[in-house]
């Protein structure tokens, strides 16, 4: 397949993958669920890991194999700790600023970690990733001032950063081991898995009360496999064609969805602001994958 082609269907992947993580927010209002976050995003991470590491078994491939070095082991270490963090950050993030804020300021500034990522590894991004990138950012931030969700926490706001830089940072170590010949299930599995145990032991989950709820276990398993298993099985496809900085941009499809599925699903308000940020998200969406399709390589 040629190089433009693979990349192409490398974009479209990491954006249906980015339609299911926008999901998220949606079933955990049709859920009505107001506990805390911790465990449920606990429970997304070990549920996830279940299914990777079940694929991994059904093809009883040796995927658990990690390239030699200390760097590789590093690179896991890293990704795992990114991804955990990631959960609480995000988590306490939305909590302090809302929705609208968190979710702009953790998804939206994942790019811009992932494009000054690229300048210190020396692939520098062209100009036309930072006109779509700036395009996409614009949108959402008229998506948040057509909702009237816009409510500043200068501690939520830093919680949130942080999150968009785990976001980049386990982004780049994926690629990195895929690069390295890691299989894309093992690097989910290896990630994800090693995030689930840090969790564990930093968070006291001995509430087993959690999880006998019926209610909490159906949304953890819709979270688990629905909006995160296979939405990050997508993703990890694509990011073998597609730069880690595009991928980032592609994946702001996630804020697009939400703020779509609370117009259709939950009845939320509809504003021309909130439209015309719906319609530069998409446009920006829409330069970033032709870039990529039509000339094989990110922008």
């Amino acid at each position: 397949m040629p190089q433009a082609d693979r990349s192409g269907s490398g974009a479209a992947l990491v954006m249906a993958g980015a339609v299911l993580w926008g999901t998220t927010g949606t079933a955990q209002a049709l859920a009505s669920y107001t506990g805390s976050p911790l465990p449920l995003g606990l429970a997304r991470l070990a549920v996830a890991s279940v299914v990777f590491a079940g694929i991994l078994a059904l093809r009883r491939a040796p995927g658990w194999r990690v390239p030699a070095g200390r760097r590789a082991v590093a690179v896991v270490l890293l990704g795992a700790l990114c991804v955990a963090a990631y959960q609480p950050a995000f988590f306490h993030g939305v909590q302090r600023t809302g929705v609208g804020v968190g979710t702009l300021t953790a998804i939206g500034s994942a790019p811009i970690f992932a494009g000054l990522g690229a300048l210190l590894a020396g692939h520098r991004p062209g100009r036309m990733w930072w006109a779509s990138t700036a395009t996409v950012l614009a949108g959402l931030w008229l998506l948040l001032r057509g909702d009237g969700s816009l409510r500043f926490d200068a501690a939520g706001v830093a919680a949130c950063l942080t999150a968009g830089a785990a976001y980049a940072a386990y982004t780049a170590a994926s690629g990195w081991l895929l690069l390295a010949g890691v299989p894309p299930t093992a690097v989910l599995a290896y990630l994800f898995t090693g995030g689930a145990a840090l969790l564990m032991v930093a968070s006291p989950v001995a509430n087993a009360a959690w999880f006998a709820d019926p209610d909490h276990l159906y949304l953890a398993l819709y979270l688990g496999i629905a909006a995160t298993a296979l939405p990050y099985l997508l993703w990890v496809a694509g990011l073998r064609s597609v730069r880690t900085s595009t991928v980032a941009t592609l994946s702001l499809t996630e804020p697009l969805t939400a703020a779509l599925l609370g117009w259709l699903v939950l009845s939320e308000p509809v504003t021309a602001t909130g439209l015309a940020g719906a319609g530069l998200v998409l446009g920006g969406l829409a330069v970033t994958t032709w870039s990529v399709r039509n000339t094989g390589t990110s922008p």
